[in-house]
């Protein structure tokens, strides 16, 4: 099964502006840097990738879960960063319900950021990451013609999960990881961005290795690699990686939903 997201691979028109952004703004690890290419720890079982092009950026949306009782530091910390924080529709810049917080910036290329923090997720659980206090990366949006295709290709072929099916927005879940699949048609929030599909490499982490070696023999035009497998679908590509560090165990300590 899937439980988490391993490594997400962007464009950026500038290896420069981006380093400014994570590793000076939002004082990320730089793991491995080239003058085309740049890789930073983002959450103890994650990392956050730069690939140089000379063609226009389509913005993707991600989402950090930071811990519930630190949220508001964690918010402090991203106003004094200098990036640009985004407002809601009520003005305020931290949107919030009763067990759930969450805020929205971006970085120099346009992509949306958002912090969010769950009050039923148990923090204590993983090692907190850097400024951000990042536990992991919950969330990337998926914008495609056809919600409910492209949904339940991946129930089907990775074995994600849904608490309920929806046709034009869906929490489509792997473990710790959220796919948000939406309608090309259904703005991002808070400030109704058009949701442009993003090219970018997706790399998914299991515990199992067999897991792997089945999707080998489920999916066309797939390319295995010793212990990941690369495969695209709905123009996105995707890796599935075997991460022997990440424990199964977890996902039920750390008391989620699903």
């Amino acid at each position: 099964m899937i439980t988490h997201y391993a490594d997400l691979e962007l464009q950026t028109v500038s290896i420069q502006g981006i380093k400014q952004a994570y590793a000076d703004s939002l004082q990320l690890p730089i793991l491995y840097e080239s003058s085309h290419f740049i890789r930073f720890q983002l959450t103890p079982f994650t990392t956050l990738s730069f690939k140089e092009t000379y063609e226009a950026i389509h913005p993707v949306h991600f989402a950090i879960q930071v811990p519930y009782s630190q949220f508001i530091s964690i918010s402090s910390f991203i106003h004094q960063s200098g990036l640009f924080i985004l407002k809601q529709e009520n003005g305020q810049y931290i949107d919030e319900t009763s067990t759930r917080k969450n805020l929205y910036f971006r970085d120099g290329d346009g992509n949306l950021l958002e912090i969010i923090a769950h009050e039923y997720i148990k923090e204590n659980q993983v090692e907190l990451f850097g400024q951000l206090k990042g536990m992991y990366l919950r969330e990337i949006g998926f914008p495609v013609k056809s919600v409910p295709v492209f949904r339940d290709w991946l129930k089907s072929t990775l074995k994600m999960k849904t608490e309920r099916d929806q046709d034009t927005f869906n929490f489509v879940i792997g473990g710790t990881a959220h796919a948000v699949v939406v309608s090309k048609e259904r703005p991002w929030i808070p400030i109704s961005m058009k949701a442009l599909p993003p090219k970018m490499l997706v790399t998914l982490g299991t515990p199992n290795i067999n897991f792997v070696k089945k999707l080998a023999n489920t999916l066309d035009n797939n390319s295995l690699e010793s212990d990941k497998i690369y495969f695209s679908k709905e123009g996105y590509n995707f890796c599935v990686k075997y991460s022997s560090d990440f424990e199964m165990s977890l996902l039920k300590e750390l008391n989620l939903p699903l």
